[in-house]
């Protein structure tokens, strides 16, 4: 079975709370809310230590701040981006300008 996770930023997002987990047969995915980057890089650092193998990031994230979470993850792990060059979710903005 893939264990794959999508990281969603959002300024008030806790992710011991903003957290949801969706089986298939195929697929577990890990659905989580971080309020900036540095809570993303935490957040990969622990789904990676529970055997995630692939995590997706939302619009949110800019250029530097998927850097960052691929850099936490780790060679080994599969790290992909939704893009949005201003998310409509962060005031147009994208989370590199907000957390950069």
């Amino acid at each position: 079975m893939l264990k794959a996770a999508f990281i969603f930023v959002a300024p008030e997002a806790d992710p011991a709370r903003h957290r949801a987990v969706v089986k298939t047969p195929e697929v577990e995915l890990t659905v989580v809310g971080v309020k900036d980057y540095t809570q993303a890089e935490e957040t990969a650092r622990e789904l990676v230590a529970a055997g995630t193998a692939a995590i997706e990031l939302c619009g949110g994230f800019g250029h530097d701040g998927a850097a960052r979470v691929a850099r936490a993850a780790g060679e080994s792990v599969s790290v992909g981006v939704v893009r949005f060059d201003l998310h409509p979710g962060l005031g147009g903005r994208s989370g590199d300008r907000m957390f950069g």
